[in-house]
């Protein structure tokens, strides 16, 4: 297997442990011609996310970064706005909760009332109107230069990972220019979307210049995490839904999908692309680490 250089995970500040024990097990079975084999598959777990009192929904997860994850979802379903003062985040490992404590109430009570069933796996839901907090909303004008983003997808896939170890598994990276920072995973796409939200919102990072890569399809809710988080772009290597489209256009985010090796698609905002490289100069992907079922989630 090839992996990424040393160099390449330096750069990250948060980076996959595909050695992490809790996050996977061994199980055995037989192939398609009955010989014995022993298969790594993926753990997923309940957390459950409380917002002060209230317990807000049970989400299944690998584990791993448990604030950040109940952080980032409450502020991607806009039950925490940009307003509310965050005074606590208490993780409890063995009753499998995660509570976030605010200065004062919220207005949770009024969303739970109001909720939508999305596309989304894991954890998918939209309270409220969809659209909420996105009318007149101004992304940044910031630019990508195509020779960065083939960088990026280049280092992205040769970054030791738990999915590259047992698969079953999406993965969001926060980028700026050609440099990955702040790689998560989990079962979900939600899932690992909200953590890099949860990280942003717990660090104070700036989204402006940011770049947003997922493995997951470019969905309506997808794009409307994104364009909450006010990151001016988002790629994927899966594919796009009519309606992820359509609200890019809406709120001006750039949308690439089909990212793979030297070919992309941008449906959405190609103004901020700069095309400084030559397509035909960018190898192939290596096989090994074609996410095979990409598009289907």
């Amino acid at each position: 297997m090839q992996l990424a250089t040393s160099r390449d995970i330096d750069d990250y500040l948060i980076a996959p442990d595909p050695t992490a024990a809790r996050l996977q097990r061994v199980v055995s079975g037989r192939d398609q011609a009955g010989v014995p084999v022993e298969v790594q598959v993926v753990e997923e777990r309940p957390l459950t996310i409380f917002l002060n009192a209230r317990e807000i929904v049970t989400a299944m997860t690998i584990g791993d970064y448990p604030e950040y994850l109940a952080l980032g979802f409450l502020r991607n379903q806009g039950m925490l706005s940009r307003t509310d003062r965050v005074t606590g985040v208490d993780f409890d490992e063995e009753l499998e909760t995660v509570v976030v404590r605010t200065a004062q109430e919220t207005d949770h009570e009024e969303k739970l009332a109001k909720k939508t069933r999305t596309s989304g796996c894991a954890v998918g839901t939209v309270f409220g109107d969809m659209m909420e907090g996105l009318e007149g909303l101004v992304l940044p004008e910031a630019s990508l230069r195509t020779s960065e983003l083939y960088t990026l997808a280049q280092k992205i896939n040769r970054t030791p990972s738990l999915y590259l170890e047992a698969g079953a598994i999406h993965g969001t990276v926060l980028c700026q220019g050609d440099r990955p920072l702040v790689y998560m995973e989990d079962v979900g796409r939600h899932n690992a979307v909200d953590k890099v939200a949860g990280w942003m919102l717990d660090t104070g990072t700036e989204a402006a210049d940011k770049v947003l890569y997922t493995t997951g399809r470019l969905t309506s809710e997808m794009v409307i995490k994104t364009a909450h988080m006010g990151i001016p772009i988002l790629a994927s290597r899966s594919g796009f839904t009519a309606w992820g489209v359509e609200i890019a256009e809406q709120v001006g985010l750039t949308l690439i999908g089909r990212l793979r090796g030297h070919r992309f698609t941008c449906l959405s905002g190609d103004h901020r692309l700069i095309r400084d490289a030559d397509p035909a100069d960018v190898p192939q992907e290596d096989k090994k680490h074609r996410r095979k079922s990409a598009d289907k989630d």
